[in-house]
Protein backbone atom coordinates (compact mmCIF):
# COMPACT_ATOMS: atom_id res chain seq x y z
CA UNK A 1 0.00 0.00 0.00
CA UNK A 2 1.36 3.39 -1.38
CA UNK A 3 1.13 6.06 2.03
CA UNK A 4 -0.05 9.29 1.80
CA UNK A 5 2.42 11.48 3.24
CA UNK A 6 0.65 14.34 4.89
CA UNK A 7 1.30 17.55 7.37
CA UNK A 8 -1.85 18.15 9.56
CA UNK A 9 -2.35 21.57 10.48
CA UNK A 10 -4.96 21.74 13.11
CA UNK A 11 -6.45 23.22 16.48
CA UNK A 12 -7.72 19.87 18.72
CA UNK A 13 -11.01 20.96 19.51
CA UNK A 14 -13.32 17.87 19.82
CA UNK A 15 -13.78 17.28 16.31
CA UNK A 16 -10.01 17.24 15.64
CA UNK A 17 -9.79 14.96 18.17
CA UNK A 18 -12.01 12.59 16.00
CA UNK A 19 -9.83 13.04 12.95
CA UNK A 20 -6.71 12.57 14.73
CA UNK A 21 -7.54 9.18 15.90
CA UNK A 22 -8.04 7.93 12.75
CA UNK A 23 -4.87 9.68 11.11
CA UNK A 24 -2.82 7.93 14.07
CA UNK A 25 -4.20 4.67 13.49
CA UNK A 26 -5.02 4.44 9.79
CA UNK A 27 -2.67 2.99 7.81
CA UNK A 28 -3.10 4.82 4.62
CA UNK A 29 -1.34 7.61 5.93
CA UNK A 30 2.36 8.42 6.42
CA UNK A 31 2.01 11.66 9.18
CA UNK A 32 5.16 13.22 8.53
CA UNK A 33 4.61 16.30 10.72
CA UNK A 34 1.35 17.76 13.50
CA UNK A 35 1.26 21.45 13.77
CA UNK A 36 -0.94 23.47 15.85
CA UNK A 37 -2.41 26.94 15.37
CA UNK A 38 -4.47 28.83 17.50
CA UNK A 39 -8.22 28.16 16.63
CA UNK A 40 -10.65 26.56 19.32
CA UNK A 41 -8.77 27.13 21.65
CA UNK A 42 -5.61 29.16 22.53
CA UNK A 43 -2.39 27.44 20.91
CA UNK A 44 -1.23 26.12 23.94
CA UNK A 45 -3.91 24.28 24.87
CA UNK A 46 -4.01 22.89 21.26
CA UNK A 47 -0.31 21.84 20.81
CA UNK A 48 -1.04 20.26 24.40
CA UNK A 49 -4.04 18.47 22.74
CA UNK A 50 -2.28 17.12 19.72
CA UNK A 51 0.58 15.66 22.84
CA UNK A 52 -2.09 14.12 24.19
CA UNK A 53 -3.36 12.33 21.15
CA UNK A 54 0.01 10.66 20.00
CA UNK A 55 0.60 9.72 23.23
CA UNK A 56 -2.98 8.19 23.57
CA UNK A 57 -2.14 6.23 20.40
CA UNK A 58 1.58 5.46 21.24
CA UNK A 59 2.96 7.88 18.33
CA UNK A 60 5.97 8.90 19.76
CA UNK A 61 7.19 9.05 16.60
CA UNK A 62 5.12 11.68 15.45
CA UNK A 63 6.81 15.08 14.96
CA UNK A 64 5.03 17.75 16.69
CA UNK A 65 5.46 21.39 16.30
CA UNK A 66 3.99 24.95 17.91
CA UNK A 67 2.15 27.29 15.16
CA UNK A 68 0.89 30.57 15.28
CA UNK A 69 -0.91 32.13 18.56
CA UNK A 70 -2.63 34.47 16.85
CA UNK A 71 -4.24 35.47 13.84
CA UNK A 72 -2.60 37.78 10.96
CA UNK A 73 -4.72 40.89 11.42
CA UNK A 74 -8.04 39.74 13.62
CA UNK A 75 -8.42 39.99 16.66
CA UNK A 76 -8.64 35.66 18.30
CA UNK A 77 -11.60 34.75 19.58
CA UNK A 78 -12.08 31.13 20.31
CA UNK A 79 -14.61 27.98 20.26
CA UNK A 80 -14.05 27.02 23.96
CA UNK A 81 -17.78 27.84 24.21
CA UNK A 82 -18.23 24.71 21.60
CA UNK A 83 -14.86 22.14 22.34
CA UNK A 84 -15.12 23.14 26.44
CA UNK A 85 -12.10 25.07 28.24
CA UNK A 86 -9.06 22.88 27.77
CA UNK A 87 -10.46 21.62 23.72
CA UNK A 88 -11.00 18.30 24.77
CA UNK A 89 -13.00 17.97 28.10
CA UNK A 90 -14.30 14.76 29.88
CA UNK A 91 -11.15 12.43 29.38
CA UNK A 92 -8.07 12.20 31.79
CA UNK A 93 -5.11 10.94 29.11
CA UNK A 94 -2.40 10.75 32.07
CA UNK A 95 1.05 11.79 32.30
CA UNK A 96 2.24 12.78 28.66
CA UNK A 97 5.53 12.02 27.21
CA UNK A 98 5.84 13.16 23.74
CA UNK A 99 7.53 16.49 23.09
CA UNK A 100 7.52 19.34 20.65
CA UNK A 101 10.32 19.82 18.33
CA UNK A 102 12.26 23.45 19.10
CA UNK A 103 11.16 24.69 15.36
CA UNK A 104 8.73 26.73 14.53
CA UNK A 105 5.55 25.06 13.06
CA UNK A 106 6.58 27.24 9.71
CA UNK A 107 10.18 25.94 9.67
CA UNK A 108 9.39 22.76 10.50
CA UNK A 109 7.01 22.32 7.46
CA UNK A 110 9.84 23.86 5.23
CA UNK A 111 12.26 21.03 6.58
CA UNK A 112 10.05 18.36 6.12
CA UNK A 113 8.98 19.35 2.59
CA UNK A 114 12.40 19.84 1.67
CA UNK A 115 13.67 16.68 2.96
CA UNK A 116 10.37 14.52 1.74
CA UNK A 117 11.69 12.37 -1.68
CA UNK A 118 7.92 13.08 -3.00
CA UNK A 119 5.04 15.79 -2.84
CA UNK A 120 3.66 16.04 0.67
CA UNK A 121 -0.14 16.45 1.14
CA UNK A 122 -0.82 19.51 3.48
CA UNK A 123 -4.65 18.91 5.68
CA UNK A 124 -5.35 22.24 7.61
CA UNK A 125 -8.84 22.19 10.18
CA UNK A 126 -7.93 25.10 11.86
CA UNK A 127 -7.45 28.24 11.10
CA UNK A 128 -5.32 28.99 8.16
CA UNK A 129 -2.52 31.11 9.86
CA UNK A 130 0.74 28.32 9.60
CA UNK A 131 -0.49 27.76 5.95
CA UNK A 132 -0.52 31.63 5.24
CA UNK A 133 2.44 32.33 6.78
CA UNK A 134 4.24 29.67 4.85
CA UNK A 135 2.89 30.45 1.44
CA UNK A 136 4.46 34.29 2.21
CA UNK A 137 7.49 33.73 3.96
CA UNK A 138 8.60 30.09 1.78
CA UNK A 139 7.61 30.23 -1.53
CA UNK A 140 10.72 28.21 -2.67
CA UNK A 141 8.88 25.15 -0.65
CA UNK A 142 5.52 25.15 -2.45
CA UNK A 143 6.47 22.89 -5.22
CA UNK A 144 6.71 20.11 -2.76
CA UNK A 145 3.25 20.07 -1.99
CA UNK A 146 0.66 17.80 -3.54
CA UNK A 147 -2.21 19.43 -2.48
CA UNK A 148 -3.98 21.25 0.44
CA UNK A 149 -7.41 19.85 2.12
CA UNK A 150 -8.40 22.35 3.94
CA UNK A 151 -11.89 22.33 6.38
CA UNK A 152 -13.58 25.71 6.26
CA UNK A 153 -15.39 28.26 4.24
CA UNK A 154 -19.05 27.71 2.77
CA UNK A 155 -21.20 28.52 -0.21
CA UNK A 156 -24.87 27.79 1.71
CA UNK A 157 -24.30 30.02 5.18
CA UNK A 158 -21.90 30.12 8.40
CA UNK A 159 -21.53 28.91 11.96
CA UNK A 160 -20.14 32.41 12.82
CA UNK A 161 -22.24 34.83 11.33
CA UNK A 162 -25.11 34.39 8.61
CA UNK A 163 -21.89 34.03 6.09
CA UNK A 164 -18.72 32.63 7.90
CA UNK A 165 -17.53 29.66 8.92
CA UNK A 166 -15.31 29.34 12.13
CA UNK A 167 -11.82 29.09 10.63
CA UNK A 168 -11.94 31.46 8.14
CA UNK A 169 -13.76 33.79 10.66
CA UNK A 170 -10.85 32.79 12.75
CA UNK A 171 -8.46 34.44 10.31
CA UNK A 172 -9.53 35.35 7.11
CA UNK A 173 -6.54 37.57 6.05
CA UNK A 174 -4.39 34.02 5.95
CA UNK A 175 -7.45 32.36 4.32
CA UNK A 176 -7.43 35.06 1.48
CA UNK A 177 -3.56 33.76 1.42
CA UNK A 178 -4.28 31.39 1.15
CA UNK A 179 -6.75 30.52 -1.59
CA UNK A 180 -4.85 32.85 -3.84
CA UNK A 181 -1.80 30.65 -3.45
CA UNK A 182 -1.96 28.92 -6.73
CA UNK A 183 -1.96 25.67 -4.60
CA UNK A 184 -4.30 22.80 -5.82
CA UNK A 185 -6.83 23.75 -3.18
CA UNK A 186 -9.88 21.42 -1.98
CA UNK A 187 -12.40 23.10 0.55
CA UNK A 188 -14.43 20.41 2.59
CA UNK A 189 -16.84 23.47 4.31
CA UNK A 190 -19.90 23.33 5.94
CA UNK A 191 -21.63 22.47 2.50
CA UNK A 192 -20.62 18.97 3.39
CA UNK A 193 -20.31 18.72 6.61
CA UNK A 194 -23.36 19.94 8.22
CA UNK A 195 -24.71 16.95 6.11
CA UNK A 196 -21.82 14.21 7.08
CA UNK A 197 -23.36 13.87 10.41
CA UNK A 198 -22.84 11.01 13.03
CA UNK A 199 -26.24 9.81 15.29
CA UNK A 200 -27.11 9.15 18.86
CA UNK A 201 -26.99 5.83 17.27
CA UNK A 202 -23.66 6.04 15.71
CA UNK A 203 -22.27 7.59 18.80
CA UNK A 204 -23.75 5.02 21.57
CA UNK A 205 -22.07 2.43 19.09
CA UNK A 206 -18.82 4.49 19.67
CA UNK A 207 -18.86 4.20 23.56
CA UNK A 208 -19.23 0.54 23.51
CA UNK A 209 -16.53 -0.28 20.60
CA UNK A 210 -13.45 -0.05 22.22
CA UNK A 211 -11.23 2.45 24.15
CA UNK A 212 -11.05 5.15 21.84
CA UNK A 213 -14.56 5.15 21.14
CA UNK A 214 -15.26 5.68 24.84
CA UNK A 215 -12.39 8.48 25.00
CA UNK A 216 -14.12 10.16 21.86
CA UNK A 217 -17.93 10.18 23.67
CA UNK A 218 -16.14 11.43 26.41
CA UNK A 219 -15.61 14.42 24.84
CA UNK A 220 -18.28 14.54 22.74
CA UNK A 221 -20.92 14.69 26.02
CA UNK A 222 -19.31 18.06 26.15
CA UNK A 223 -19.57 19.38 22.48
CA UNK A 224 -21.56 22.16 21.77
CA UNK A 225 -22.12 21.81 18.03
CA UNK A 226 -25.48 20.14 17.61
CA UNK A 227 -27.70 19.94 14.11
CA UNK A 228 -30.94 18.62 14.62
CA UNK A 229 -29.89 14.93 13.58
CA UNK A 230 -26.45 14.37 14.58
CA UNK A 231 -23.36 16.14 15.18
CA UNK A 232 -20.59 17.24 13.16
CA UNK A 233 -17.51 15.71 12.76
CA UNK A 234 -16.29 18.69 10.60
CA UNK A 235 -12.41 17.82 9.99
CA UNK A 236 -12.97 13.84 9.96
CA UNK A 237 -14.41 15.01 6.54
CA UNK A 238 -10.84 15.75 4.82
CA UNK A 239 -9.46 12.28 6.07
CA UNK A 240 -12.68 10.83 4.51
CA UNK A 241 -12.16 12.64 1.43
CA UNK A 242 -8.63 11.78 0.60
CA UNK A 243 -9.98 8.09 1.33
CA UNK A 244 -13.07 8.08 -0.33
CA UNK A 245 -12.90 10.96 -3.04
CA UNK A 246 -16.19 9.26 -4.70
CA UNK A 247 -18.24 10.05 -1.66
CA UNK A 248 -17.88 14.11 -1.78
CA UNK A 249 -19.47 16.26 -4.81
CA UNK A 250 -17.00 18.71 -6.09
CA UNK A 251 -17.46 22.06 -8.24
CA UNK A 252 -14.48 24.30 -9.22
CA UNK A 253 -15.42 28.03 -8.70
CA UNK A 254 -12.94 31.40 -8.12
CA UNK A 255 -13.53 31.67 -4.16
CA UNK A 256 -13.01 34.93 -2.91
CA UNK A 257 -12.71 35.41 1.12
CA UNK A 258 -13.96 38.47 3.05
CA UNK A 259 -11.37 40.76 4.96
CA UNK A 260 -13.30 43.38 6.39
CA UNK A 261 -17.56 44.57 7.40
CA UNK A 262 -19.94 42.29 8.31
CA UNK A 263 -19.32 39.65 6.22
CA UNK A 264 -16.07 39.00 7.36
CA UNK A 265 -14.56 35.77 6.86
CA UNK A 266 -17.74 34.96 3.99
CA UNK A 267 -16.40 33.10 1.14
CA UNK A 268 -18.22 34.10 -1.76
CA UNK A 269 -17.68 31.67 -5.08
CA UNK A 270 -17.84 33.20 -8.30
CA UNK A 271 -20.28 30.86 -9.63
CA UNK A 272 -21.89 33.06 -12.11
CA UNK A 273 -18.06 33.42 -13.89
CA UNK A 274 -18.62 37.23 -13.68
CA UNK A 275 -15.17 38.24 -12.53
CA UNK A 276 -12.79 35.19 -13.50
CA UNK A 277 -12.50 32.78 -15.87
CA UNK A 278 -10.58 30.47 -13.91
CA UNK A 279 -10.81 28.68 -10.25
CA UNK A 280 -8.59 28.80 -7.49
CA UNK A 281 -10.70 25.77 -5.33
CA UNK A 282 -12.55 22.54 -5.91
CA UNK A 283 -15.46 23.08 -3.58
CA UNK A 284 -17.13 20.24 -2.08
CA UNK A 285 -20.91 20.50 -2.26
CA UNK A 286 -22.20 17.13 -1.55
CA UNK A 287 -21.35 13.92 0.34
CA UNK A 288 -22.96 10.89 0.83
CA UNK A 289 -24.01 10.38 4.60
CA UNK A 290 -24.50 6.87 4.61
CA UNK A 291 -21.37 6.12 3.97
CA UNK A 292 -19.50 8.61 5.67
CA UNK A 293 -21.12 7.32 9.26
CA UNK A 294 -20.38 4.09 8.47
CA UNK A 295 -16.72 4.42 7.36
CA UNK A 296 -16.55 6.54 10.77
CA UNK A 297 -17.75 3.93 13.02
CA UNK A 298 -15.12 0.60 11.25
CA UNK A 299 -12.71 3.45 11.30
CA UNK A 300 -13.05 3.94 15.03
CA UNK A 301 -13.44 0.24 15.36
CA UNK A 302 -10.97 -1.16 14.00
CA UNK A 303 -8.35 0.82 16.79
CA UNK A 304 -6.89 -2.47 18.66
CA UNK A 305 -6.96 -1.36 22.82
CA UNK A 306 -3.06 -2.49 22.46
CA UNK A 307 -2.18 0.73 20.26
CA UNK A 308 -3.01 3.21 23.00
CA UNK A 309 -2.04 4.24 26.21
CA UNK A 310 -5.64 4.08 28.48
CA UNK A 311 -6.51 6.83 30.77
CA UNK A 312 -9.70 7.16 32.20
CA UNK A 313 -13.37 9.26 32.02
CA UNK A 314 -13.60 12.68 33.67
CA UNK A 315 -16.35 12.47 36.24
Amino acid sequence: MHKTPIIFDTDPGIDDAAAISILLTNPAFDVKLMTSVAGNVTVDKTTTNILKLAHFFNRQDIKVARGAEKPLVKKFEDASHIHGESGMPGYDFGEVQTTILDLSAVDAMVEVLQSSLEKVTVVAVGAFTNIANLITQHPEVLSKIERLVVMGGSLSGGNMTSVAEFNVFTDPDAAKIVFNSGLDITMIGLDVTLKALISGDTVAKLQGANETGRMLTAMMAFYGDNEETGKPMHDVNTLYYLLHPESYQLVDYWVDVVTDGPAIGGTVADIRHAYHDKHNVHVALGVDRPAFEQWFIAAIGQISDEQINMGKVEI
